[in-house]
């Protein structure tokens, strides 16, 4: 189905500079350029906010190898501890480094007085689940163990991500509930990746989804090299990998989910969303007429207004 008047059209020079491509491992490496040629045009562009930026390095032990993170900080002198924010980068997992959204960051740090912390977690197909979220598992304990250092406060740390970033913390927010880990006051989820069943072609799914940007075919790809050697849609899945996949969803942290209406993740955002309110978790959901996969990275009146609801949902999951 063509879907292109459906998108709004301050979307639509978004699908002239960024062409579909079904991704597979020949167009895998042109892919990883392209985002680290994105990753260094937005960290050049944090000269533009008064923060400070600072590459930091989890040592390596015997069970895990050094993690990388960027973190961001508000320049002017904190009047205590600050909150910290654990942001979880996109890129399919194969692809993307935190500063892929440095401006993005930088403006969470502004805005919400918080530090915020990304790591740069180890990528598919090199390094298959469980990989990531054990990279972002040791950061999260990692920043509550040099809380002092940082200068925050570790009864005050939310999580956010965007689609792979944003499955990749539904899943944390699982591991760390089941592992009795640091307690998260929120998850803040933009257009997740949820579900690895979403491949097979459900029948009911949206007619309108995946056409731009994020395909059924680079789902498949992503999927695939993600459960290496698991296959996707088989009952050997872990709810860690695909968090639409747990049976217990109870006693996790609040959520903001954000997804397009044309996006491919609609169906599984809107499924684990009613699935969490069923099982007593608040939920707030916002839906994007006219809006694709990664509409929020664009210079628009409809991404300013979606930033600004999940800085909005953010402070007041501090308590700002």
């Amino acid at each position: 189905m063509n879907t292109r008047s459906l998108v709004l059209p301050e979307l639509l020079p978004l699908l002239e500079e960024i062409p579909t491509v079904d991704l597979s491992p020949e167009s895998l490496p042109a892919f990883r350029s392209r985002l680290e040629q994105t990753a260094g045009q937005s960290f050049l562009q944090a000269e533009d906010y008064p923060v400070t930026l600072e590459r930091l390095t989890i040592p390596a032990t015997d069970d895990t190898p050094a993690i990388r993170l960027l973190t961001v900080r508000p320049r002017k002198e904190a009047t205590g501890q600050r909150p910290a924010l654990l942001h979880l980068h996109g890129g399919g997992y194969f692809a993307g480094q935190p500063e892929l959204t440095t401006t993005q960051l930088c403006q969470f740090a502004q805005e919400l007085d918080c530090v915020v912390i990304s790591p740069d977690y180890r990528l598919t197909p090199e390094h298959p689940f469980p990989a990531a979220i054990e990279d972002a598992y040791t950061t999260l304990c990692w920043i509550t163990r040099n809380a002092d250092t940082l200068g925050i406060d570790t009864a005050r740390i939310g999580l956010t991500g965007e689609s792979a970033g944003g499955g990749l913390a539904a899943g944390l927010a699982l591991l760390t509930r089941d592992r009795e880990g640091p307690t998260l006051l929120f998850q803040n989820l933009v257009y997740p990746v949820l579900d690895d069943r979403t491949i097979t072609g459900q029948p009911d799914a949206s007619p309108v989804g995946g056409e731009f940007l994020w395909t059924r075919a680079s789902n498949t790809f992503m999927w695939t090299a993600l459960l290496n050697p698991v296959a996707p849609g088989s009952a050997d899945v872990s709810p860690y990998a695909a968090p639409a996949r747990a049976t217990d969803l109870s006693d996790l942290p609040p959520v903001y989910l954000c997804v397009g209406a044309l996006d491919l993740f609609l169906d599984e955002d809107l499924a684990y969303a009613r699935r969490l309110i069923h099982q007593g978790i608040s939920v707030e959901l916002e839906i994007v007429p006219g809006a694709c996969h990664i509409f929020d990275q664009t210079d628009t009146p409809v991404a300013t207004r979606s930033i600004a609801r999940r800085i909005d949902a953010m402070k007041r999951g501090f308590g700002l």
